[in-house]
């Protein structure tokens, strides 16, 4: 299939022009953002390259068509006059997943039953028979999109969400997608040729993207995609692929620097150590058990990117935004003044910055889910530099290199030389207790964990 068709590939919202980046450099035509997403032309082959090598897709849509619809009458009639034995065998298995926005419709379960009902009866009348319902692995998923009454029904070239990479094998409290991560590590210019460290990695979604990133492996490379099973494309595209994974196998490498996870709940190391095993990365990934606001066993690895997702605080049950602020400002001591890294921290909770104590250089604003989150960078430090400096020139944001000398949040009592050994007293006191059970516990509160 030389000739170009239209696609869309969706995305998690703030990474559009990350995808479209990457789109094209996996040889996509005609490449343009659109919300939610971004909206290409390929061909089979360009098709494959991109569901075997993309790491910021969510999905990856073959549109069929779209028509102006209204009621249940009108859903059914537009997705009966598609010629969905072009796309299934009466044997085959199949899926309809719908999402609404501004409809007369209020349940997108009804909206897929009701393409659903189309399609089975234009299949019974044209080949004899229907096929079956399969919600979890369908030979073919159908994706329907209703915004107002302008429905698109679209195939699923995957056939499932490209995040599921099949590495998340020890899932932890609201993990950070797989894509999104891939999208920061490419927001912040991580290429796998330099070390990166996350000294919060909760379940290691960072690491292991970092790990694929360093390895060159392509991310679906041992995934069967939907397109396989397509009467009218999954021979050829089953040639197709063939090749291109033993083209991506053979253009792996060793990682050529240290890739280091840290966390202070050893619950999360253990997911974070699956989950490594899993991705097949265990030379490339090391992980160890340590508290970000201590100091790292970082050994001799003293430059690099230094990348994590703090906890955001919402599920704290006492202390509220003062616990946090506490946290915030302790990391900050410790990792805003590491010399030789610079950081990219993805921030759920709007005191971080002013508690972290550091202009970034650039701010970007990203989704986690439903939750608006913001990316921080911040440039490295070298070593004999001020505390009360940051080096570089002024960032894109026009952030000023040069802040007031750092010191506790006002709302927070100071911890001076009379009160530490209160303070570790508390800490010894607090190590039997549940994460949560305090203000400023660090632990996993909410999103904020890979």
């Amino acid at each position: 299939m030389p000739r170009r068709v239209p696609l869309f590939a969706t995305a998690a919202r703030g990474t559009e022009d990350l995808l479209g980046e990457e789109l094209a450099e996996l040889g996509a035509a005609r490449v343009r953002a659109d919300r939610g997403g971004v909206r290409f032309q390929a061909n089979l082959n360009e098709v494959l390259r991109i569901a075997l090598w993309s790491r910021i897709a969510m999905r990856l849509l073959w549109p069929l068509a779209e028509a102006e619809v209204h009621g249940a009458d009108g859903l059914y009639a537009a997705a009966r006059d598609l010629p969905w034995e072009e796309h299934l065998d009466p044997g085959a298995t199949f899926a309809v997943e719908a999402t609404l926005r501004d409809s007369e419709h209020t349940h997108s379960g009804f909206v897929a039953l009701k393409i659903k009902d189309a399609l089975v009866d234009r299949l019974r009348d044209r080949r004899g028979g229907r096929p079956d319902v399969d919600t979890r692995r369908p030979d073919v998923r159908v994706v329907a999109h209703l915004a107002g009454t302008r429905l698109s029904l679209s195939l699923d070239v995957a056939g499932a969400p490209l995040n599921q990479r099949g590495y998340r094998v020890r899932p932890t409290v609201a993990p950070v997608k797989e894509t999104l991560a891939a999208a920061i590590l490419r927001a912040v210019r991580y290429s796998g040729d330099e070390p990166l460290v996350d000294p919060m990695c909760g379940s290691g979604t960072f690491l292991v993207e970092a790990g694929l990133l360093a390895v060159r492996r392509a991310p679906s490379v041992h995934r069967t995609f939907g397109i396989e099973g397509w009467p009218s494309l999954g021979a050829e595209a089953r040639t197709i692929l063939d090749r291109l994974r033993a083209e991506a196998r053979a253009n792996e490498r060793r990682a050529p620097f240290p890739i280091l996870g840290f966390d202070r709940n050893p619950e999360a190391i253990q997911a974070a150590q699956a989950n490594v095993r899993a991705a097949r990365l265990e030379r490339e990934v090391s992980l160890a058990e340590a508290d970000a606001t201590r100091a790292l066993p970082l050994g001799n690895v003293d430059q690099g990117l230094l990348v994590t997702n703090p906890p955001y605080g919402d599920r704290l049950r006492a202390g509220g935004q003062k616990g946090m602020k506490t946290f915030y400002f302790h990391l900050g001591e410790r990792l805003g003044t590491l010399p030789g890294f610079r950081l990219a921290v993805l921030s759920g909770n709007p005191v971080f910055e002013a508690a972290f104590h550091r202009r970034p250089l650039r701010r970007r604003p990203l989704w986690n889910g439903p939750l608006e989150v913001t990316l921080l960078e911040y440039a490295p430090r070298t070593r004999g530099t001020p505390e009360d400096t940051v080096q570089g020139h002024r960032g894109r944001s026009g952030s000023d290199a040069r802040l007031a000398p750092s010191k506790q949040p006002a709302d927070v009592a100071p911890v001076g030389p009379k009160h530490r050994g209160e303070e570790q007293r508390r800490q010894r006191r607090g190590r039997g207790r549940r994460p949560g059970d305090e203000p400023g516990d660090p632990d996993r509160h909410g999103p904020g964990e890979q």
